[in-house]
């Protein structure tokens, strides 16, 4: 069973840069190549992967996008999922119509990073539907504590497909479970809605990234959205702030073991190939 991992972060330093992973050690230095990732897969079983964009700073989004489009098709890399602004007016139109042209396969507004109430705009939303019109996936990339503004946003936009990253980030080192369980219930309730299993071992305690410490949020996960809404992700090279690439590929293979082989195969590969086009 192969997995394409729909959630990898790639780092050129020498190309563009990334402000958010200065404080980060395990982050802060050095490129995370395509090479890299690839060294740190093989034997695991990964079939293909979709590039996330990396929160490169603001100025350099698009070039982001457009280099990632010249490296579609080699490798494994199946396509990408870009930086976008529905915040703001300005050029949306005119890079959403370019996105069409640079293998695009999704995009994402990363939130948990902004004000509460950009998600909530009539301006933000308008756009959102613009990406629902064309036929891209839309990435939620917000905190538990912001579910709720989730909810009420994929109401809003009820014919746009969501992916829900990062399992809705729960704050598995706080083992606040209860009400980012709940709120990822009321998201999970909506078909609009997708959710990717990913990036939660950077949210345990350190050293405590383990089957043990995540299995119940896992299977609270699978329970809420059906193994037919979920696709995977690795989120490489975050995922190193709790467990590295293979062990987190080993650890949901575990995790995922008790599903039906055709359950296994959706949440592995396709439902990323239905959702992303891939």
């Amino acid at each position: 069973m192969d997995f394409i991992d729909t959630h990898q972060h790639l780092i050129w330093r020498d190309r563009f840069s990334y402000s958010w992973t200065e404080t980060i050690p395990q982050l802060a230095g050095g490129d995370f190549s395509p090479l890299d990732y690839a060294t740190l897969s093989e034997g695991k079983g990964i079939a293909g992967t979709v590039f996330m964009e990396a929160a490169v700073d603001d100025e350099h989004y698009r070039d982001e996008a457009r280099f990632v489009a010249t490296l579609v098709g080699e490798g494994g890399l199946l396509g990408q999922i870009a930086s976008c602004r529905p915040d703001e007016d300005d050029d949306f139109d005119a890079w959403l119509e370019e996105c069409a042209n640079l293998k695009v396969n999704g995009l994402r507004r990363i939130l948990h990073v902004m004000p509460d109430e950009v998600s909530q705009s009539s301006r933000f939303r308008t756009n959102l539907r613009k990406i629902g019109r064309v036929g891209l996936p839309f990435d939620l990339c917000m905190l538990a504590r912001q579910l709720p503004l989730a909810l009420d946003l994929v109401q809003a936009c009820d014919e746009q497909v969501f992916v829900l990253d990062h399992c809705g980030v729960p704050d598995i080192a706080g083992d606040a479970f209860e009400d980012w369980a709940k709120g990822l219930k009321a998201v999970a309730a909506h078909s609009n809605v997708f959710v990717k299993l990913s990036g939660i071992a950077a949210y345990c305690a350190p050293h405590a990234a383990d089957i043990k410490t995540l299995e119940s949020w896992v299977n609270h996960v699978l329970d809420s959205f059906g193994p037919k809404r979920i696709v995977w992700g690795s989120d490489w090279p975050v995922v190193n702030l709790g467990a590295d690439l293979p062990n987190w590929i080993d650890m949901t293979r575990a995790m995922i073991g008790h599903l039906s082989k055709d359950e296994q195969l959706a949440v592995a590969q396709l439902n990323a190939k239905k959702i992303y086009n891939v």
